[in-house]
């Protein structure tokens, strides 16, 4: 009787990595620190360029995480690298963001179409500088250009409706709660 029970969890212990192993799928996305970058990688031309930061910076005002005071942010993602966002808080108090640090957008595939990536924002924290993040705090690369990267994080971003209070990125920040404030939008 103890064998088979034995047996029953390694095999369902071997289902489950077998099921998240099949979650770890990639699609291939363009990172790039600015227009200019992008339009130097082969395979890209300047309006698209242009077009995927413009695209990028809408998002930015919509999916970028929000704070009370620059000081939290700053916290995240470190001096000078915040900015005051076009939201207010409900009772009428300034919001702020970090600023965009780089965009990811669909890579051209062979037959001259775009992947199915979103256009989005990235950033980079105060903890781990060398790595863009998308506005819901998931890694993307430490790199640009056309590359692979998880799945998970070609997705749109949500758009944040509430501020953060300090812990919001980074690898050694605390997460805290996210409702301290909501504003209109």
């Amino acid at each position: 009787m103890k064998r088979s029970k034995s047996l029953k969890l390694a095999l369902m212990g071997a289902t489950i990595l077998t099921m998240s192993a099949c979650d770890n799928t990639e699609d291939t996305a363009a990172i790039f620190k600015d227009v200019d970058e992008c339009a130097q990688f082969e395979g890209e031309n300047l309006d698209q360029c242009r077009q995927g930061w413009e695209k990028a910076a809408e998002e930015h005002v919509r999916t970028a995480p929000k704070y009370t005071s620059i000081a939290e942010c700053q916290a995240d993602f470190g001096e000078e690298q915040c900015e005051q966002a076009p939201q207010q808080t409900s009772s009428g108090g300034s919001v702020f963001m970090p600023m965009m640090m780089g965009y990811m957008m669909g890579s051209m595939l062979a037959n001259g179409t775009r992947s199915n990536v979103a256009t989005q924002p990235l950033y980079r924290s105060k903890d781990d500088p060398k790595t863009f993040r998308t506005g819901d705090n998931q890694k993307v690369s430490t790199k640009t250009g056309v590359q692979p990267v998880p799945s998970t994080v070609t997705k749109a971003p949500s758009t944040k409706t509430s501020t953060v209070r300090r812990g919001g990125f980074g690898t050694t920040a605390a997460r805290t709660s996210t409702s301290s404030r909501s504003y209109g939008g």
